[in-house]
């Protein structure tokens, strides 16, 4: 565990150094929360090409470390940067020296909020999964399908030397699934961590850097100490009307305590087999979706850098702001800058001579490493980008979408029909022509930054989704369709909106025509900026983006991270106004974030938890660790906890459910498996048609289908362990 946090450290100060060539007043504690975001997903792509040829050895894991350590080092070359790091570096540990000897100078504020969210993050993230005698737990009950199988990633990399990588849920099909997070835990263990310690390092180091990126980012956009604090609130802590069964149960159990908290809901924004559908980020996202916990954080560090980029002339307090006159642009940013370190109390850096275009380009590097970290954010982040770089002239390009509705209808029905090689060529033909008309369009200086933001975007990201695609068996027509509503079942679409999300979409649309003094309190380029995020509701409210709807989440999510300024904003105003605004400002805060802290306290304080595996299937995984080579080919049950997940050993085939939310066809295996396991006439020749090597018999097999033990009596038992039996096929 040692040597996997030297690694984070190494990396997060690698991430950090790179930060002075693109961010040129950035205070030193947002550079180390990119740091940690960066380096993390720098040392697993850097990683995994060294493990491509090398396998995941202590050599490439070696080098990997000197690359992500060396290389951010020439930042030092400079001697402009290299003074502005000493400084930094100096100024930080003065401010520490200063606040131990005198504590009234400390930001007590911050200090507080930062120990409160790291001690909730801590809490949350050790509950992920739970280790004891009695077998492998989960506190988070949304976690617990998708544990064993990020658990099946990172043993694959790990114990299984998967590469090129292979689904270890779907044994033969390429692994298009983005598994750059999981990746960076299997180095970890193959540094000595265990699986619960390699996945909790990286959860809590990206997890608190993703609260300080978007504390940042809203500080930038808003100008508002408190809006920036609110804003991170707002989006860990986001839910809907939820928590009226809190009340509901109250009454129900009034006087009994211990009743009442037995029959409370283990979650109040996602409850099976109703229409409350919209999830807690913390339970239902952070925890369970390991490559979106890695994806917002880098997302959020482009947006950073798209504001600050495009910043025109508009500067001073926010909701007071006006055109600034050109040359006063100097100034004013001084006394921004100026304003910024005041309200973190934390050392900025000395200017940096940081033009627009160079924040693009590093803004499109880091969203160039999304592909194979979380493919969702990058097409959000495409998306986002392509509307606001053509916001400049939204009338030419209003017309010109209604002129190409016949094209994109076209090439929308005929798409799932086309050869793989006609869906490319038509997908690059569209790009071509909006690139086109885009050059056409755009003013020359801004065409300058975006064209440096795609081009570098392009560069990273077009390897990875080559290599991750080719070859692929994944069935794209699986993954679109029309549905209105995302996944209201049979409800309208405003009740389940309004339930869902409670007073969230209200408020933000009342930060946005709220006036004060005839001043609207949102800026108007704040709004023009964050307007193109609603795409991130509309869309996925009209088309299906995944085989399972859920999972359209992944781009709505999106939606609400980029209203929470607004609502945080707003909220803000309301409490300095004081009297009755303040009140109603705390009632309101409540009620759009209680559903969903109910959801963090129930993981925290709740001693619930949720077996995934036993301890019987515990050790056999040891056992089949030890009797088989690390690329064997063993069946199992098609179930979504077997042991053969903690081995790294490839598996014929998993839980169903993963499987088709990957887009794969796995109904003809699902059948020969279940006639291999009851020993048809034809099983000897399936299992030479598959090349199966081992076959586990164990409850699970025989709680779901037939399994013919007087068949697989005649090959040899590798060992058992309990009700578990391991088969290796070969005739005696």
């Amino acid at each position: 565990m040692i040597i996997s946090l030297a690694l984070v450290l190494l990396a997060t100060a690698g991430g950090t150094l790179v930060s002075y060539l693109y961010d040129e007043d950035a205070n030193f504690a947002a550079r180390l929360c990119g740091g940690v975001c960066i380096g993390i997903t720098a040392l697993g792509l850097v990683t995994f090409v060294f493990a491509s040829f090398l396998g995941l050895t202590p050599l490439s894991i070696l080098l990997s470390a000197l690359f992500i350590t060396v290389l951010p080092l020439l930042v030092l070359k400079d001697a402009n940067r290299r003074r502005t790091v000493k400084q930094d570096l100096r100024a930080t540990s003065r401010a520490v020296r200063q606040g131990l000897h005198d504590p009234s100078r400390l930001p007590i504020g911050y200090i507080v909020f930062y120990t409160l969210v790291a001690l909730i993050l801590w809490l949350v993230f050790r509950r992920a999964m739970i280790v004891t005698p009695e077998g492998i737990f989960t506190g988070v009950l949304n976690n617990f399908g998708d544990l064993p199988f990020h658990i099946s990633v990172i043993t694959s990399f790990a114990y299984g030397n998967n590469f090129l990588p292979e689904d270890p849920t779907f044994a033969g099909a390429r692994f298009t699934y983005p598994f750059l997070t999981d990746f960076v835990s299997a180095i970890f263990v193959r540094c000595g961590a265990d699986l619960r310690h390699a996945m909790f390092i990286e959860n809590f180091a990206v997890a608190l850097a993703f609260v300080g990126l978007l504390h940042r980012w809203a500080l930038v956009m808003l100008r508002d100490r408190l809006a920036a604090i609110i804003t991170p609130l707002l989006v860990i802590l986001n839910g809907g009307f939820g928590w009226i069964f809190l009340w509901r149960r109250a009454n129900e159990h009034f006087g009994d305590f211990a009743a009442f908290v037995q029959s409370l809901p283990p979650s109040f924004t996602v409850i099976p087999d109703t229409t409350w559908r919209w999830g807690n980020a913390v339970s239902t996202l952070l925890i369970p979706q390991r490559g979106f916990l890695l994806g917002l954080p880098l997302a959020v560090i482009v947006f950073t850098q798209w504001w600050l980029a495009t910043a025109e002339a508009e500067t001073g307090e926010h909701g007071d702001a006006a055109k600034e006159n050109k040359r006063e642009k100097s100034q004013k940013k001084k006394q921004a800058v100026a304003k910024r370190r005041s309200d973190l109390r934390v050392p900025a850096s000395p200017r940096l001579s940081v033009s627009s275009w160079q924040r693009m380009i590093a803004a499109g590097i880091i969203a160039g490493l999304l592909p194979l970290v979380h493919a969702h954010s990058f097409v959000v982040i495409m998306m986002v980008a392509g509307c606001i770089a053509l916001g400049t002239h939204w009338r030419s390009w209003l017309a010109i979408a209604i002129g190409a509705l016949p094209l994109i209808a076209l090439t929308y029905y005929s798409y799932p029909q086309l050869p793989r090689l006609n869906q490319n060529i038509a997908i690059l033909g569209l790009a071509a022509v909006g690139a086109l008309v885009a050059w056409i369009l755009l003013p020359r200086g801004q065409m300058i930054s975006w064209t440096a933001f795609f081009v570098a975007v392009l560069i990273i990201a077009l390897p990875q989704m080559w290599w991750s695609t080719h070859n692929s068996a994944v069935d794209s027509s699986k993954f679109f369709a029309w549905q209105f509503g995302w996944d209201r079942g049979k409800e309208a679409a405003l009740a389940f909106w309004l339930k869902n999300t409670g007073l969230f979409i209200p408020l933000t649309i009342a930060a946005i025509i709220w006036r004060s003094k005839r001043e609207y309190l949102v800026s108007r380029r704040v709004v023009i900026f964050l307007l193109p995020f609603s795409l991130c509701f509309i869309v996925p409210n009209v088309l299906k983006m995944a085989p399972w709807i859920w999972d359209n989440i992944k781009v709505l999510f999106y939606w609400w991270l980029a209203s929470a300024p607004l609502v945080a904003i707003l909220l803000a105003r309301w409490w300095q106004k004081g009297g009755l605004k303040k009140a109603l400002a705390v009632i309101l805060f409540a009620c759009v974030t209680t559903a969903g802290a109910l959801d963090v306290a129930a993981i925290v304080w709740r001693s619930s938890k949720y077996q995934v595996f036993d301890s019987p299937g515990v050790q056999f995984a040891e056992l089949i660790k030890q009797q088989t080579a690390p690329r064997s080919l063993v069946m199992h049950a098609p179930v979504h906890n077997h042991p053969v997940f903690l081995t790294g050993r490839r598996s014929l085939m998993g839980y169903p459910g993963h499987i088709w939310t990957h887009g794969l066809d796995y109904l003809q295996r699902e059948s020969e498996i279940k006639r291999i396991y009851a020993g048809s006439p034809d099983a000897a020749e399936l299992m030479r048609k598959y090349g199966i090597e081992y076959v586990v018999a164990s409850p699970l097999e025989r709680n779901i289908m037939i399994v013919n033990e007087q068949y697989f009596s005649k090959f040899e038992i590798v060992g058992d362990v309990g009700e578990y039996r391991l088969y290796k096929i070969g005739q005696r």
